[in-house]
């Protein structure tokens, strides 16, 4: 008991730097990055005694021309390059002709950020500010799985956003480490069913939900990157009762009951993780991934660090359709990417996390699950996969799931805190059972425009009686078992208040939500086993919230007019 009383407070303690980082403003990157001085032109060639005419390039065409001279830069390690506001980093070699080289950078190249590359075609830095139509790997700032993709690409687990999706996060060099930090925590009242007072599903509550998450990773060798990663919620205090009221929702059981028009609270550990990706070439990656608890390689990026989905407390209904494993006590990933490609394949542990949220469950390695992710454009980020889930539910262990999921992320950026987010998602669970399966539809979008913020979730969930424990009587007065046809639209808005502690504090969003549900004639009514009334006419639940957040992190100064690198703030 003591053991574990100790590794529940390192759990809090390793998670507490997101928020100390913002109670102390100078733990940030604060970076100017002039650019390279242009090399001296090119002396005029001695023309031949019989000189044939030339005629000059035309405008646009690009001239050889040697490098710049100067001292070599010393071989030493990027030791605490960014962490204090004003320092800047030397950018010497920055390749923009749009020909990778063929060798990763060697390490003196890789400690002064030698080779930040901005080829990659079609993929433009609009999340970080830039209107250059390229991707960014820059040494210390590359993504989590990739030294050759930006860190904009990041998702939860090993999944990807668009390379246009805005960060929130602080960051900063320790040696050769690059640390960050991000979370959300929400101070909410919410009313569930307001509507119909003593109907089911009908609750009031003053609740908390949060997350937080500190990430760690450094280049080894000339083509190794680790990564580590801590995830936390306080959610097992700020949740009691076995969660927050959200009417329709379903998913895990407390105190030997199934969670019904309730979200379950997250683990005290919600993730600790190491992954370790080897480049092949620029071209291919090949990444293990290990977490206890960890993601599997399903679904498109977990609703908690979807852009599109930040502004929303609520989780999706159709959360178990597509991305509850996102906590799961055992997972085992690999990766192969290929260009804008990567494929996927799982081995975790089935059975979602149980009641007990301050400990971890035991690893199983039971269950499959394989993904393939596709970035076409910087803007948007499809994924397809498939799972063999082994016995999720506590209180139906001889149940098993397949889970297929496909969707589309979408996200574009006009300038700080300026950007359009959206997600197209579709589920599938099958049970094995006789049953054709049943679907799940989200589509949610977020548009910021600079301190508003106005988003919308649709989601359509086919949830039979058996998931709502609501069956309908029929003449002969025997339970009848229904699949119900749910839609659930919420409209949204919150408005950025001010950034506590200084500039790069967290922000502090103020917001209101409201929910309106469409269900069947059969859901309105009592139910056949009478446990509860039905849900009355024409639901509607509203939430009014305070929303902390990770300050947003721009690279300003980089775009293609540009002279320099100034003011690339973090």
């Amino acid at each position: 008991m003591v053991f574990l009383k100790q590794l529940v407070a390192l759990g809090v303690l390793a998670a507490a730097p997101w928020l100390t980082a913002a109670a102390q403003g100078h733990e940030h990157m604060d970076m100017s990055m002039p650019m390279p001085a242009k090399p001296k032109p090119k002396p005029a060639k001695v023309r031949p005694a019989a000189p044939r005419l030339v005629a000059p390039p035309k405008a646009g065409t690009t001239v050889d021309q040697p490098a710049a001279t100067g001292a070599p830069a010393p071989v030493v390690a990027p030791a605490d390059t960014s962490h204090h506001a004003g320092h800047e980093h030397s950018m010497e070699g920055m390749n923009m002709n749009g020909t990778a080289p063929a060798e990763p950078a060697k390490a003196s190249q890789m400690n002064h950020m030698d080779s930040m590359d901005m080829t990659g075609g079609s993929h433009d830095m609009g999340a970080m500010g830039m209107a250059h139509d390229s991707t960014m790997a820059m040494p210390g700032m590359s993504h989590a799985f990739s030294r050759r993709l930006p860190m904009n690409r990041n998702g939860s687990g090993t999944s990807w956003h668009p390379d246009q999706t805005p960060m929130y996060m602080w960051m900063q060099h320790k040696g050769p480490w690059m640390l960050m930090y991000h979370g959300a925590a929400y101070g909410r009242y919410t009313s569930q069913n307001f509507n119909n007072s003593g109907k089911r599903g009908h609750a009031n509550a003053i609740d908390g939900p949060n997350w937080g998450m500190a990430m760690a990773q450094r280049e080894i060798g000339a083509r190794g990157l680790l990564n580590l990663s801590l995830m936390v919620s306080l959610d097992p205090l700020t949740e009691t009762n076995g969660g927050y009221p959200l009417l329709f929702q379903t998913g895990e059981s407390y105190k030997g009951q199934p969670l019904i028009d309730k979200q379950h609270p997250h683990d005290l550990i919600s993730g600790l993780t190491v992954g370790y990706t080897h480049a092949v070439s620029q071209d291919v990656d090949v990444s293990l991934y290990l977490g206890y608890p960890g993601e599997p390689a399903i679904g498109p990026v977990a609703f908690m660090h979807r852009i599109s989905a930040m502004p929303n407390p609520d989780a999706p209904l159709s959360h178990h359709w597509t991305d509850a494993t996102h906590i799961t006590f055992g997972v085992a990933t690999l990766g192969v990417r290929y260009k804008q490609f990567k494929l996927e394949g799982s081995n975790f542990t089935g059975r979602e996390p149980d009641q007990y949220r301050y400990d971890f469950d035991r690893p199983r390695a039971d269950s499959w699950a394989a993904r393939l992710n596709w970035n076409p454009t910087s803007t948007l980020a499809l994924q397809v996969s498939r799972a063999f889930i082994k016995s999720p539910e506590d209180l139906h262990p001889d149940e098993d799931v397949t889970r297929t999921t496909a969707s589309v992320l979408h996200s574009r950026t006009w300038g700080e805190r300026r950007y359009w987010a959206s997600a197209l998602v579709w589920g599938l669970n099958e049970h094995g059972d006789g049953h054709s399966g049943e679907h799940a539809v989200l589509a949610e979008t977020n548009l910021t425009l600079g301190r508003p913020t106005f988003y919308g979730r649709y989601e359509f969930v086919q949830k039979d009686s058996e998931e709502l424990d609501f069956y309908i009587s029929n003449p002969v007065d025997i339970p009848l078992s229904k699949v119900f046809n749910i839609h659930a639209l919420t409209l949204g808005s919150s408005y950025r208040l001010a950034s506590l502690g200084g500039p790069r504090g967290p922000e502090l969003s103020i917001g209101g939500q409201l929910t309106r549900y469409f269900i069947p004639a059969d859901l309105e009514t009592e139910s056949y086993n009478y446990r509860s009334p039905g849900y009355g006419k024409m639901p509607l639940s509203a939430s009014v919230y305070l929303r902390l957040t990770a300050p947003w992190m721009s690279m300003k100064g980089m775009g293609p007019k540009s002279n320099g690198m100034g003011g690339m703030k973090m």
